[in-house]
């Protein structure tokens, strides 16, 4: 059973918790281009270790927030951590008169489109070919035994 869990706002050095970032992105290029942009919450266990994290991004005008990177620690996945991390996006975003949220997952990672629906997301369009070498990503990545090459988009409106 994971330690007691509780989800703060990060203003550290993002390169000590880019491992955490690491789990739910595979293109270092991609990566580097958005690790310092907006705002990080982390999840933290009973002993302050960082065993996982949320990012969200506003966009230009402000009323739409982009979660872009969002992971949970293997030992920690199922327990609620990751619904933490999203309330904690839900929390902020409402408090700055966000009217919305969205974000972007690989179709092939069935886990994340049901995570995702179940935390009230709702998918709004599909992207066919996001997941290439052109966007730094290795030749043939695979999610629960299928080829991660497209990409769904959700949205959930506050």
């Amino acid at each position: 059973m994971p330690d007691v869990v509780r989800v703060e706002e990060f203003h550290g050095d993002r390169a000590d918790i880019a491992w955490s970032f690491r789990l739910a992105e595979d293109s270092e290029q991609l990566l580097a281009a958005y690790l310092g942009r907006g705002r990080v919450w982390v999840a933290r266990n009973e002993s302050g270790q960082v065993i996982g994290h949320i990012q969200a991004v506003p966009a230009a005008e402000g009323s739409v927030w982009e979660i872009t990177n969002t992971a949970v620690a293997e030992p920690y996945r199922g327990t609620g951590v990751g619904r933490g991390l999203i309330e904690a996006v839900v929390a902020a975003a409402t408090t700055a008169g966000v009217g919305r949220l969205e974000l972007a997952t690989a179709t092939a990672d069935v886990g994340n489109l049901r995570f995702y629906q179940r935390c009230g997301f709702r998918m709004t369009r599909i992207v066919a070919d996001v997941f290439t070498p052109e966007r730094g990503y290795p030749e043939f990545v695979e999610v629960d035994g299928i080829r991660m090459l497209d990409q769904v988009w959700f949205s959930r409106a506050l």
